[in-house]
């Protein structure tokens, strides 16, 4: 039993990887069960899925709207957004 669980129990860092792939291909079975007992257990990975998956709406639905304009608010995070784009 506790190698069946070692097995499929994952670190924070897997299961955030997984988060992500999900978002982006899908997970097999066996990736979706891990995840879900990860997520049960761990609740600052269900506030990244959370996380994850508002901004992958906010995001989505900014680049099929019509309006291609994002508005900043705030100037000194919109400098640093620039400033760090420029870096890369």
């Amino acid at each position: 039993m506790k190698k069946l669980m070692n097995y499929l129990m994952l670190s924070c860092q897997k299961a955030a990887a997984l988060i992500d792939k999900k978002s982006l291909f899908g997970l097999t079975r066996k990736e979706k069960m891990m995840l879900k007992m990860h997520t049960s257990m761990c609740d600052i990975c269900t506030a990244y899925q959370k996380q994850s998956l508002l901004l992958d709406k906010f995001l989505h639905s900014h680049i099929h709207s019509d309006n291609k304009n994002i508005v900043i608010a705030n100037e000194k995070l919109k400098e640093q957004i620039i400033l760090k784009l420029n870096r890369a």
